[in-house]
């Protein structure tokens, strides 16, 4: 992302910061400056796209950013909830249930194609061995065999 584009998403992202909270995060933290970690949108919206990005643990988002585990893991639920809300706003969220495939079907007309990612999709095992070596993914079982 390109500084123009945080700018802008910075934008949305403190004016959603003050509908989901009810005012200005500067305000919060010149209550509860001990609480806070991060002081400003800015700090929040990067701290919130880069555990979005790295895929790190909390642990180890916690390491980088100077937090304990748990502030690391609240931070990213509070930041993530603005960010949904900043999205959402301005229509940018993608919509991820339908109720029906007529609803599935009207929100995609406009489109002349779509993408499904569906490679973690779980599939009945066939019986027969031979057919279930194609099916095979090497991955661990979903739950431990009893021992």
């Amino acid at each position: 992302m390109d500084k123009r584009r945080f700018l802008i998403l910075l934008s949305l992202f403190e004016e959603a910061y003050v509908a989901v909270h009810g005012r200005r995060i500067e305000y919060r933290v010149a209550d509860s400056p001990e609480t806070l970690r991060f002081i400003s949108c800015k700090s929040l919206l990067f701290f919130t796209l880069f555990s979005l990005k790295s895929g790190l643990t909390f642990d180890i988002l916690g390491f980088v950013f100077k937090l304990d585990v748990s502030n690391a893991k609240r931070n990213q639920e509070l930041g993530l909830e603005v960010l949904k809300r900043a999205l959402g706003d301005v229509g940018l969220l993608p919509k991820r249930e339908f109720d029906s495939p007529e609803e599935f079907g009207a929100y995609f007309s406009g489109h002349k194609s779509i993408i499904l990612d569906g490679t973690e999709q779980r599939i009945q095992r066939p019986g027969d061995n031979e057919d279930q070596k194609a099916f095979y993914s090497g991955k661990k079982n979903r739950t431990p065999p009893n021992h």
